[in-house]
């Protein structure tokens, strides 16, 4: 009788163990895509900023030669 509630407390606890991996690889994989959807705004502003600062470049030079 004892044999069999320590197998099933080891189960029991096992299962919580797995459950705990599974929201953690859950959590990470939420964080990976976080971090990947930050590196992909981060481009497009930095695009943004490029563009921007061509436009200001030609127009700067567009002056000067008038």
């Amino acid at each position: 009788m004892k044999t069999l509630l320590v197998i099933a407390a080891a189960a029991a606890l096992a299962g919580c163990g797995v459950e705990a991996v599974g929201t953690a690889a859950t959590a990470a994989s939420i964080k990976k895509q976080e971090l990947e959807q930050g590196q992909r705004t981060m481009q497009q502003t930095q695009q943004k900023i490029d563009a921007a600062m061509q436009q200001m470049q030609q127009r700067a030079g567009g002056s000067t030669e008038q």
